[in-house]
């Protein structure tokens, strides 16, 4: 019987999620509690890969946390970005995001539909002469610079904010029936938190292909595992298992 059930993600904003309906019909309570968080680098650890942000005439955003710490970078380091820089941006969400930080209407903002990298390759292509920037987590794949090498673009990437465990503290309780993760980060982060944990009859639930491997790697039971033909979603695949198990 599933009683409690953690989702190692922030609290969604919009009470319209799926996971508040599970909660509702099967009776459950769910916490999102990420085992994960973004920080800055320093401005210091910055200036040590050695980049001119200024250098650059168009930046690259993949996230919303490389906006803000792109944004929040630049501020501590007192560098005043051109008004005509150039952004390229994985989804019109990302897009939007910038607002946050400039005027929306005065810049020159690009941005993929899809969210993949060969979406918004077709746009950079268009402006292959420029000179792109991409700040990136310490936790990264090279994915998109091969492809922008493969091109032939010039680009730089720089390490602009890291992911860290957020680390459980000694009276926080940890009585989960059921685990949901993201990332391989997210598994890494429970083994540092809780070095001997066992998972016993504890259900363990991934969402992507890397995060399901991060798991089996660990040497962890994959009991709910999304996308898949028949569960496109993670609530999907949780609303599933739990019909089955809390009959």
């Amino acid at each position: 019987m599933i009683k409690k059930i953690l989702v190692s993600q922030p609290r969604p904003t919009s009470e319209k999620s799926p996971y508040f309906d599970i909660a509702d019909k099967m009776n459950v309570e769910i916490v999102f509690r990420p085992f994960i968080k973004v920080v800055g680098i320093t401005p210091k650890e910055f200036r040590q890969q050695k980049i001119s942000i200024l250098d650059h005439t168009a930046v690259i955003f993949t996230s919303r946390h490389a906006i803000d710490n792109f944004f929040s970078l630049c501020n501590q380091m007192r560098i005043s970005i051109p008004e005509d820089m150039k952004y390229f941006c994985i989804t019109e969400a990302v897009a939007l995001y910038i607002q946050k930080y400039v005027q929306y209407r005065k810049r020159k903002i690009f941005f993929g539909s899809t969210g993949k990298i060969d979406d918004i390759l077709p746009l950079i292509l268009k402006h292959k002469n420029e000179k792109y920037f991409i700040p990136q987590s310490d936790v990264h794949n090279t994915d998109f610079s091969d492809l922008l090498d493969s091109k032939k673009i010039f680009h730089t990437d720089g390490v602009m904010y890291k992911t860290v465990s957020n680390d459980f503290t000694a009276d926080e309780p940890f009585d989960y029936d059921m685990l949901i993760f993201f990332s391989p980060s997210g598994i890494q982060a429970l083994l540092k938190n809780f070095p001997d944990f066992n998972q016993g009859d504890t259900v363990i639930g991934t969402f992507g292909p890397s995060t399901a491997k991060a798991a089996r790697d660990a040497g962890l039971r994959l009991d709910i595992e999304a996308p898949s033909p028949e569960y496109p979603s993670i609530t999907a695949a949780i609303s599933s298992y739990l019909s089955k198990a809390n009959v």
